[in-house]
């Protein structure tokens, strides 16, 4: 690419994050960052300094070295709003979500889609493909439940299995999380010993298992009421939201649901997130996903053909951009009788973008230490049994998902669907799982006479 084109690229970023995601999550909350100029020199070195730090996932992605160009980004392992804690000790949690709700689309083809979560189902392919030694018993429509219970089984399944959707860092400093694809032992002990100076400051717990487990329940709860906490008004929160009701409350393959099966319940309670919690908001951006990909497939290769004829209409469509107020506001059309036109297609495809730009997002929640007497009105403060922090939530991952990635990201749908169907399903089913059994007793070997 030219510098022209980086520059271009970036500042389609800026301007994504401050003209869209801005309007879906808040003014405090995203952080679009700013273009800069660096001296060439610089960034060479820059380069060849951090090269032997870098996860090996990513030495096959080369660093710009060439254009000169650089975005500008707050350190989000830090607190953004307060600087009168900055010498404090910080602690700082990222989690990646995922996509918190099951798909209520009349185009899916497969009812497990309607039971199941994308993410339960993905993980055993996953584990399959070598990606992961084990799958994970977190389950997103868990945390985005807004029922306490059941926020705090998955957050503590999130830190027993943490693979790439959960990080905690200590003053900036990566404590707990996954350095690759399969180093992802959990030691509680560990993460125990780093934080109980945040929780217990007084060291009046002793050590051993009882007290590691007194200090994890405290980093939960913590987590828990920080995402449940009420954050800055945005556009989006005035739009017509998409009733999470359509949904299913809860995944069938869910370790919580399936506990209480096993102790003769059925029905999950789902107590709702607040309107006004980063989950809620990052549910409804989510939730613009309306037709599921099935449904969404034919329209974006009407956009196709008719790009195909008319090449030069793909600046008018703002495909690529400029991500703009008129980008925004077309987003805010939820209807989904459609009417056969280019204009429906292009902008289901944009909603849909959006939509897998906050399944992937995550959010970064820093905490810090607070004195009784310097906690005011005015900063949010979450309390403990021992200690009380101020905090700040921000989101982060926000660019805007390729157009391009909508072929792969269909392929991929059939391929997890599959799988799972295939590997996973038909063991649990005690009928299928005869119908297997009695397919390979039934072979019929035919002998030469």
């Amino acid at each position: 690419q030219t510098s022209e084109e980086i520059l271009h690229h970036l500042q389609n970023i800026v301007d994504f994050g401050k003209h869209v995601m801005k309007q879906f999550f808040g003014e405090n909350y995203v952080h679009h960052g700013e273009i800069i100029q660096l001296p060439l020199d610089f960034v060479r070195q820059l380069c060849l300094k951090i090269q032997p730090e870098r996860p090996e996932s990513r030495c096959d992605k080369d660093m710009d070295t060439l254009s000169g160009y650089a975005m500008c980004l707050p350190n989000l392992t830090r607190l953004q709003t307060y600087r009168f804690v900055e010498h404090r000790p910080i602690l700082c949690i990222e989690i990646k979500p995922k996509c918190g709700f099951i798909p209520f689309s009349s185009h899916i083809s497969q009812e497990v889609k309607h039971k199941v979560c994308r993410y339960c189902m993905h993980q055993h392919l996953k584990v399959a493909n070598g990606k992961w030694k084990r799958p994970s018993k977190y389950c997103p429509l868990d945390l985005f439940s807004g029922n306490k219970q059941r926020m705090h089984f998955a957050l503590k399944n999130l830190l027993q299995e943490a693979q790439n959707n959960l990080k905690i860092f200590k003053n900036g400093e990566l404590i707990y999380g996954c350095k690759d694809d399969q180093d992802c032992v959990s030691d509680w002990n560990e993460l125990a010993n780093h934080v109980k100076p945040f929780f217990f400051p007084s060291n009046g717990l002793v050590s051993g298992p009882h007290c590691t487990r007194t200090i994890i329940k405290e980093l939960i709860h913590v987590i828990t009421m920080t995402l449940l906490s009420s954050t800055d008004a945005c556009r989006a929160g005035d739009m017509k939201t998409v009733p999470i009701s359509q949904g299913r409350s809860y995944c069938e393959a869910s370790a919580f649901n399936k506990e209480l099966v096993r102790n003769g319940k059925h029905k999950l309670e789902s107590s709702g997130l607040p309107r006004g919690c980063l989950l809620y908001k990052t549910l409804q951006a989510q939730m613009l996903d309306m037709l599921d990909i099935e449904g969404l497939y034919p329209l974006y290769s009407r956009v196709e053909q008719y790009l195909e004829e008319f090449p030069e209409e793909r600046s008018t469509l703002q495909i690529d951009g400029p991500y703009n107020e008129a980008f925004y506001e077309n987003l805010l059309d939820l209807s989904t009788e459609d009417d056969g036109t280019v204009a429906f297609a292009l902008t289901k495809v944009q909603q849909y973008r959006i939509a897998m730009t906050a399944k992937d997002c995550s959010v970064m929640i820093v905490l810090s230490p607070c004195l009784q007497d310097e906690c005011s009105e005015q900063r949010p403060v979450v309390l403990t049994s021992k200690s009380r922090f101020t905090f700040s939530v921000s989101v982060l991952d926000l660019d805007l998902k390729p157009y391009e990635s909508i072929p792969h990201q269909y392929k991929l749908d059939g391929k997890i669907v599959n799988y799972y169907l295939k590997n996973v399903q038909a063991k649990d089913d005690p009928v299928m799982s005869n119908l297997f059994k009695e397919n390979e007793d039934c072979t019929l070997v035919l002998h030469k006479v």
